[in-house]
């Protein structure tokens, strides 16, 4: 297994329901190098969420192996996996998840505050198109300036790794297009590793690697010779 950035070497993943065993990853082997967009696709419950909940320190593995940046991810503790999410991770769900009596500006500082190499709140939003809607509450947002606030949030953090579970989910098509769009532009710009997982498979002409994830394994690992601009990608 080639190292990367990112790498996992023949992880499984088994849940207990009750007296049954079920396996929700199995041999998983992948490498992802840094600065990479990479999108995982596969259907609903082919096992990308578990993954990616594992890669982002919310999830242990019952076998393998995981190391991001050098550090094996897989033998940490509580505690350092409460200071890896904290330091090297931004979270981008499907649902925003903002705290609705804080304004926009208030959801990212909290953030920002977490860390000391943080990036200024105010400028990340600027960045994420959100100059004028600062003082705004989530209610008082759309969709998709709720998940600007929500990127916005995740990468004031300055994180090395921005994971995105669904981020265009809950989205229309052209606010879920200038979303991905996004996400590619911060990645080009900042040298940003970003994980993407979806069911949508046109996302993966925006990737520089796509990951196909089938039953709890993977189908298979390709990098893209051409990467298409998200403003061109039609689904």
């Amino acid at each position: 297994m080639a190292d990367g950035f990112i790498s996992f070497e023949k992880v499984k993943k088994d849940y207990q329901a009750g007296e049954v065993t079920v396996t929700a990853l199995h041999d998983v082997s992948f490498a992802i190098e840094k600065g990479e967009i990479c999108v995982i696709v596969g259907e609903s419950g082919a096992g990308k969420t578990t993954l990616l909940n594992i890669l982002g320190g919310m999830d242990s593995l019952t076998e393998g192996r995981v190391t991001v940046d050098g550090a094996e991810l897989s033998s940490f503790g509580k505690k350092e996996l409460t200071a890896y999410r904290r330091n090297d991770v931004g979270f981008v769900f499907q649902f925003y998840n903002l705290i609705p009596n804080l304004t926009a500006l208030e959801n990212v500082e909290i953030a920002a505050q977490l860390k000391k190499d943080s990036l200024d709140p105010a400028l990340v939003l600027e960045q994420v198109g959100l100059k004028d809607r600062m003082g705004n509450f989530p209610a008082q947002l759309s969709g998709g300036e709720q998940q600007r606030v929500a990127i916005a949030r995740a990468l004031a953090k300055n994180p090395k790794l921005l994971l995105c579970d669904e981020p265009t989910g809950a989205l229309d098509y052209n606010t879920g297009k200038a979303i991905l769009k996004l996400l590619q532009d911060t990645s080009r710009s900042t040298g940003m590793t970003v994980i993407i997982i979806t069911h949508n498979k046109a996302l993966c002409a925006m990737a520089d690697r796509v990951i196909r994830v089938k039953s709890g394994t993977i189908r298979s690992v390709q990098k893209n010779e051409e990467i298409i601009p998200v403003e061109e990608i039609e689904w």
